[in-house]
């Protein structure tokens, strides 16, 4: 297996989420512009969801990462590390713009969260069948 090309396609993926967290991030500070809120959300529900969009993200996207990474260099396909990375993007993309758009229960975050465990799921299953030489 080419591992150049499996690490190309987890480059693509990490890429991606780094220009997602970047974006969610502007959102935070675009909002403690907009409402003078230098600390916390200042009781601002739009700015509340901002941080929590952005926090959310935070959380699942390391750990993800750390799996599209390994997969790369453990020798998995370009494919897999592709479909995975795809998933797991998508999965966060929905759930910000659920949490962005309506701070309640929602259909993109719903979709959002199924998505990011699949793909925690996925990574976990490939990971242990590339642990097993």
């Amino acid at each position: 297996m080419d591992i150049s090309a499996s690490a190309h396609a987890a480059a693509l993926w990490a890429g991606l989420h780094l220009i997602l967290l970047l974006v969610l991030s502007a959102q935070v500070v675009r909002q403690r512009r907009q409402h003078h809120v230098a600390l916390g959300d200042g009781g601002v529900p739009q700015l509340a969801q901002a941080i929590r969009a952005f926090g959310n993200a935070t959380e699942y996207v390391p750990a993800g990462l750390v799996g599209v990474v390994v997969l790369a260099f453990a020798g998995a396909s370009p494919m897999v590390v592709h479909v995975i990375g795809l998933t797991l993007f998508a999965g966060r993309v929905a759930h910000a713009v659920g949490l962005s758009r309506n701070g309640g229960p929602s259909l993109p975050r719903s979709v959002g969260v199924t998505l990011t465990w699949l793909a925690y799921l996925a990574a976990a299953v490939a990971l242990l069948f590339y642990a097993i030489p």
